[in-house]
């Protein structure tokens, strides 16, 4: 791959821009956006299959050849570590692939504000290092939190170029190279871990898939860095970035604060349930909702000055997600007395209430959290700040209301204030932009009322049928998504949402026959 050097009347911004038309190294490829969303929908779904399958391969293959000890010391460094990172892009990969016109100027001011950030934040972490051992007792942690300032660094220098190829749509290179990533981590980590099993094997395997990813989003960016330099629209960019960072702040500690309230009033025990339960319903859902994201707001900022499609796309896609999740979460729902058991053993039978009370939070969550889409895509960062706020003070309302109950109380009380914060997000977010409220309520009212009957529907249901535990899952599973169907059908919107499902499948169905 070729690159350009800047020449004598070129501003020095410009230095190490690819030899290549800027529109290919900042803009989208031309083309059917339809089939870059649907194509990019499927290899980033692959992609994150492989990702879970090698965090699964991880705990199953480390948790033999470390000892528990290893994984608490990396357990004390992870909040910090996550937070940090967090802060260091400071919403400018955002900026990057929402702004509707990019310059190299642009980018190139954006990875200097991202590596400042990320040196500064190592720095910081580093110094703080001494004292994060001092408050947990813990000596061994100081080293190993001053050694994962260097993995802050690290992603830091490939942030604009990530970001570069998720403005581009080259969705199956960043699955690419977040599936090396993955597999460089698991790899090192294994061999670390064989050779000398410690801490440090962790540390090794996390270290060496950041640079991996890295490494290769430099190479398949096609840019490189010039010297620093100055933006023309460098207030626009860091007050994008500012908002995108508020929300992420608020939403860092509304996601984190039912945790620390519950373990400081009820316990280890009472937290281990709630915990239990919390990632094995909740968590995966961001599973889904992560990935989507990463294909969802290029697309949707190149479709601005296009409102009835920009519309027609949002739908589309939210209607289609609700489709695939929906019935299984309330299938997990109704089925939490016997799923809990199943999956994670007798022992942990009080995770059961638990689960199915942050289940009522899932039914309406795949609804909610891809708003996120529209504030950034639309560039309202400051009001998705804004919204973050208030999505803490309903978590915090709820927690603190629901806390006397213990981990119960806490789930109820949250799932409680999921519902009860969606109507004002649709009517806040629907002020401007193309989607309304009426919108949502038209085209996703069947699809959450066909959930929430379903819920009911399997729990009347699970207790007549009989069988292994196994059965009774796959029974009253294949019920739900049936069921779910049947009531879409009553709908002319839910109509139109198999429709989609349909033309979908029977497209992928084609591509993968043999010629």
């Amino acid at each position: 791959m070729r690159y350009a050097k800047a020449g004598r009347g070129e501003n020095r911004a410009t230095v190490g821009v690819a030899a290549m038309p800027s529109n290919r190294l900042f803009d989208p490829p031309e083309g059917s956006l339809r089939k870059t969303v649907g194509r990019g929908a499927l290899v980033i779904a692959v992609s994150q299959g492989v990702q879970i399958a090698t965090q699964m391969a991880s705990v199953l293959v480390l948790s033999r050849l470390l000892a528990p000890v290893d994984f608490g010391l990396m357990a004390m460094c992870a909040p910090v570590i996550a937070l940090l990172a967090m802060l260091q892009n400071f919403g400018l990969v955002q900026a990057t692939v929402q702004k509707k016109r990019l310059t190299a100027a642009d980018v190139n001011f954006l990875f200097w504000v991202n590596m400042t950030f990320s040196v500064a934040l190592a720095v910081f972490l580093l110094a703080l290092s001494p004292l994060i051992a001092a408050f947990y007792d813990e000596p061994r942690v100081g080293p190993l939190i001053a050694a994962m300032s260097s993995t802050i660094v690290i992603s830091g220098l490939g942030a604009q170029h990530g970001a570069l190829l998720n403005r581009r749509m080259a969705f199956g290179l960043l699955a690419w190279l977040s599936v090396a990533g993955a597999v460089t981590t698991l790899g090192v980590a294994i061999a670390w871990a064989l050779i000398s099993p410690s801490y440090w094997a962790i540390f090794a395997g996390t270290l060496a898939g950041a640079t991996i990813a890295t490494a290769l989003s430099w190479v398949f960016s096609g840019w490189l860095p010039g010297l620093p330099g100055r933006a023309p629209d460098m207030r626009g960019l860091l007050g994008f970035g500012a908002g995108i960072t508020g929300f992420n702040l608020t939403n860092f500690f509304a996601r984190n604060l039912d945790n620390i309230i519950i373990g400081k009033v009820w316990g280890s025990v009472e937290l281990g349930f709630y915990d239990r339960a919390y990632k094995l319903l909740l968590f995966p859902l961001r599973q889904v909702s992560n990935p989507l994201s990463r294909v969802m707001i290029p697309a949707l900022s190149r479709m601005l000055d296009e409102p009835d499609r920009y519309r027609h796309a949002y739908l589309r896609v939210l209607n289609l997600s609700l489709l695939l999740i929906l019935p299984g979460v309330a299938w997990a729902t109704a089925m939490a007395d016997s799923l809990i058991p199943f999956m994670l053993g007798a022992q942990w039978q009080d995770s059961a209430p638990i689960f199915m009370a942050l289940g009522f939070a899932g039914l309406v969550q795949p609804l909610n959290n891809p708003a996120g889409w529209l504030f950034i895509s639309q560039g309202r960062s400051t009001e998705y700040m804004i919204w973050g706020f208030v999505t803490a003070g309903f978590a915090i309302t709820a927690f603190a209301g629901g806390i006397y109950w213990g981990a119960l109380g806490v789930a109820i009380a949250y799932a409680i204030s999921e519902y009860a914060k969606t109507v004002p997000l649709w009517r806040y977010i629907s002020r401007q932009g193309p989607i309304r409220s009426r919108d949502i309520a038209t085209a996703c009212g069947p699809l959450m009322v066909a959930g929430h009957l379903c819920l009911g529907a399997v729990w009347l249901l699970q207790g007549q049928i009989s069988g292994s535990p196994l059965a009774r899952l796959g029974i009253n599973l294949a019920f739900s998504y049936g069921l779910f169907m049947l009531i879409l059908l009553a709908f002319s919107a839910g109509r139109a949402t198999l429709r989609e499902a349909a033309s979908l499948a029977a497209g992928q169905l084609r591509r993968a026959r043999p010629v």
